[in-house]
């Protein structure tokens, strides 16, 4: 499954750094991360990883949850989606 996380800071950006930076050395075993951003506009971040399913999303982001509020989207491949209709 492909996870699109959308993060807005709660804290300053050097303390959020210090928490990703923890976050990307412990990734949970079945997490793979594709890219991650910052952006502007309504969030200050986003990142794109794999997971086997919605458990790997949560225990990726527990440790976040001073630092960042999130919210993670489950995407599907725009063919595959298609199909489904």
């Amino acid at each position: 499954m492909i996870f699109i996380t959308l993060i807005k800071f709660r804290k300053k950006a050097s303390d959020v750094i210090e928490v990703g930076k923890k976050i990307m050395q412990n990734l949970p075993p079945d997490v793979k991360v594709i890219g991650t951003y910052w952006t502007l506009g309504r969030y200050d971040s986003v990142w794109i990883f794999e997971g086997k399913d919605p458990k790997d999303a949560i225990k990726l982001w527990l440790p976040g949850g001073e630092v960042v509020r999130t919210e993670t989207l489950v995407s599907l491949p725009r063919d595959e989606a298609i199909r489904l209709l």
